[in-house]
């Protein structure tokens, strides 16, 4: 077998998400440690953003639920195993980890998973189909969280041979750097949303859906213009509806039931999140059901900015509570929009040790260079095993 180690991600679309983005900066960090690095997908937005000369990429609808498509992916996976003698398989979503099984079963070649979410899983046969992320020679858990919920739920499926452990997310904090953000683009930025520089910013990033908890901080933002009627302020929900257009309307319907027109603002999408976070004054972040990892709460304090999340899931590992951000009670309109008016009460001097401390934080801990280190050498146990 070569010195080199050949590894084939295998992920259903390359979006911004943090499983998209995790395997994005892994397939770069793996060329420049003497890897050779393969990407299967179906395709998204990052693509264009991946060094063809340090990545090569394979388009496949692994996408797929489907299961003759399952099969014949796992077909093709075969031969490109083979062909490019590839050592080991990271799937990172369930349908193509399926494919990635049976064709590592069948080349003998070293799989592995990262469980990147809880799942849903209301009947025997879904828990089934979930339970193929655990059926891996390595499986990896984004945080402690999820670590403890396959411990919880797919403990039958679990094989004490095989290994286990957690990895946490890493994000990129020379790109998630306030230092690398010119004036002139917050400037464009305000005047592209129509902002005026006297008004505090709360930004909500994150895709629009019921567990996100737009409706409920739609609300808090209701309380929080009834209780400080002298607050200048504009909130901005930040993301896609990815295709639940009857749900945004909801959210529209809301704002304007509320009389908040002028208090909230939705944008669609923005490439470049850094500049977003800058203009900020807090970041929020308001699942109403536990976060895998809650990359959100984790970048804002990359940027320096105070982050509000709700208690529950990943968030309560990635923020020090009233030292790098706030928790807040889930689902609790009433306690978010307290704890917002606290927030941007606070003084200057102490946002800014706030902001300190959790860029620190993350540094330390949630750093992409950590992650793809643990990664690596977690791969390179694997082969010597």
């Amino acid at each position: 077998m070569s010195s080199k180690i050949n590894v084939l991600q295998v992920i259903p679309k390359l979006g911004y998400g943090g499983a998209e983005t995790g395997c994005f900066d892994l397939a770069h960090f793996l060329n420049e440690n003497n890897c050779k690095s393969y990407l299967v997908t179906s395709g998204g937005p990052l693509l264009k953003y991946i060094n063809r000369k340090k990545v090569k990429v394979i388009r496949l609808p692994v996408q797929s639920k489907n299961p003759i498509l399952i099969l014949l992916n796992s077909i093709v996976l075969i031969f490109i195993i083979f062909f490019l003698n590839i050592n080991i398989v990271h799937a990172r979503s369930r349908a193509p980890a399926w494919s990635c099984l049976f064709a590592t079963k069948i080349t003998r070649r070293k799989f592995v998973t990262t469980f990147h979410g809880t799942y849903n899983f209301k009947s025997s046969l879904k828990k089934w189909y979930n339970s193929v992320m655990v059926r891996s020679d390595l499986i990896i858990a984004g945080s402690n969280f999820i670590f403890s919920h396959i411990q919880k739920n797919y403990s039958t499926y679990l094989n004490k041979e095989k290994k286990f452990l957690v990895i946490f997310r890493g994000i990129n904090t020379e790109y998630f750097n306030p230092k690398k953000i010119k004036d002139s683009d917050k400037t464009l930025l305000r005047k592209k949303w129509k902002i005026d520089n006297d008004k505090k910013v709360i930004l909500l990033p994150g895709r629009l859906t019921g567990w996100k908890g737009q409706e409920m901080f739609i609300d808090s933002i209701r309380n929080l213009k009834e209780n400080s009627p002298d607050l200048n302020f504009i909130a901005v929900i930040l993301g896609s509806d990815q295709g639940r257009k009857i749900f945004k309307k909801k959210l529209i319907r809301l704002v304007e039931q509320h009389r908040l027109n002028n208090e909230v603002l939705f944008i669609e999408h923005l490439e470049l999140m850094p500049i977003a976070y800058e203009i900020s004054d807090v970041v929020v972040s308001t699942s109403i059901e536990p976060e895998a990892f809650g990359r959100v709460s984790v970048e804002a304090q990359a940027m320096e900015k105070p982050i509000l999340a709700s208690n529950i899931g990943g968030s309560n590992e990635t923020i020090i509570n009233e030292k790098t951000g706030f928790l807040f009670e889930a689902g609790n309109s009433k306690n978010l929009s307290e704890k917002l008016g606290e927030i941007l009460n606070l003084s200057e001097v102490t946002r800014n040790g706030i902001g300190a401390e959790g860029r620190k934080n993350v540094k330390v801990k949630f750093n992409v260079e950590k992650m793809c280190n643990t990664t690596y050498s977690e791969y390179k146990k694997l082969i010597n095993a």
